[in-house]
């Protein structure tokens, strides 16, 4: 299956369905404007965000992926200084620091703020990085995680680097990595069940992701002694199970959420990390052979759907492969034949990555596939 084309290409399709429909935190408002039930890409209406844009249109975090995977093709691999300077030449010099500006008819918290450290006060990438508490980041790391799926230390390496450019905040870093590290299973053949947070947990421990544990295996105690130091960029591996307990929670009978569009009103509508991670993981595991429901019930939950659409068409198009998204969602999407080629090269130069790792010698345990849980 077509999995890291299907994870981008899903990505920027949950993007385009919500452009039409995005932040209506009314649902009454949602439901009159833009009628009972989502089913397809919208005209924004005049006067509300994205105004001016076409039904199929990206929005300007959908440019960012974009740029990204571009990026990632041009140079066969993540190469930070290549990203930056498309950031300071392809979209920086339209913006002007205010929200409702830019390409893609809105431009986010961190970018905005990226913007003004970058141009009129002259920082250096490095010195860019805000407090917006958003998903941002992530979002743009999509091709990145599905890029290096089989190489989860390379890849974390890489997603924290992209996402500091923007983003300070080490909670909202590690949630990110988090997300990235999920979808790398997903791409790498995982479903998103239960036993990926165990999954992942097995993965801090053998060194591959940069989270500190003192836990020993299914989360008991750790043993005695020192603590065990254990070189990563974050305190707690807590970010890493959140995926778990959200599809346990879709896989018990006794946790009913019905219609599933209200995960939004279980999680919270708002812009914020951690309400959207929950909701997204959620949806994925509920649908995750199924990426038509899956992103038609992220985008009728209104409030920040478009991160919720987003995040989710990226889980579930990496579990149901590019052949898995209805073609009716591919017809639609303006500019579709660009980003599917893209896709494509995507997936071919990961491929090589892979070839040329192994021409050069056997990956590490931990890099050369998903490690499993003990049982």
């Amino acid at each position: 299956m077509q999995r890291v084309a299907g994870a981008v290409m899903g990505a920027l399709i949950g993007d385009a369905l919500a452009l039409g429909c995005h932040w209506y935190y009314d649902l009454a408002e949602l439901r009159r404007e833009c009628g009972p039930w989502i089913t397809d890409y919208l005209t924004p209406r005049s006067g509300r965000y994205h105004s001016g844009l076409l039904a199929g249109d990206i929005s300007q975090t959908g440019l960012l992926l974009v740029m990204q995977m571009e990026s990632l093709v041009h140079c066969a691999g993540y190469v930070e200084k290549d990203f930056t300077q498309r950031l300071d030449t392809e979209l920086f010099p339209h913006l002007d620091g205010t929200p409702m500006q830019g390409p893609g008819g809105y431009t986010n918290q961190s970018i905005r703020e990226a913007w003004r450290k970058r141009v009129p006060e002259h920082h250096p990438w490095g010195e860019c990085a805000g407090d917006a508490d958003t998903t941002e980041g992530a979002e743009r790391a999509i091709a990145i995680a599905a890029f290096y799926a089989l190489r989860p230390k390379k890849m974390t390496e890489a997603v924290c680097s992209n996402i500091a450019l923007t983003q300070r905040d080490p909670a909202i870093v590690a949630m990110s990595v988090a997300f990235s590290a999920v979808l790398a299973q997903l791409v790498s053949g995982a479903a998103l069940t239960p036993q990926i947070g165990a999954t992942l947990m097995a993965q801090v421990r053998s060194g591959a992701l940069p989270f500190h544990t003192v836990t020993q295996g299914h989360l008991q105690p750790p043993p005695q002694g020192a603590e065990r130091t254990q070189a990563g960029r974050f305190t707690s591996p807590d970010a890493l199970l959140t995926a778990g307990y959200a599809a346990l929670a879709a896989a018990d009978p006794d946790i009913v959420i019905e219609p599933a569009w209200k995960v939004s009103l279980v999680y919270g509508m708002p812009c914020a990390i951690y309400h959207q991670l929950p909701a997204a993981y959620y949806l994925a595991s509920r649908f995750r052979e199924d990426y038509e429901s899956a992103v038609l019930h992220a985008i009728n939950g209104g409030g920040q759907n478009m991160s919720r659409a987003m995040l989710t068409g990226a889980l579930v198009g990496a579990q149901v492969g590019l052949e898995g998204i209805p073609r009716r969602f591919i017809t639609g999407l303006r500019d579709a034949q660009r980003y599917l080629a893209l896709a494509a090269e995507l997936e071919q130069s990961a491929a090589r990555l892979v070839t040329r790792t192994a021409a050069t010698g056997p990956l590490r345990q931990a890099e050369a596939q998903p490690v499993k849980p003990n049982h």
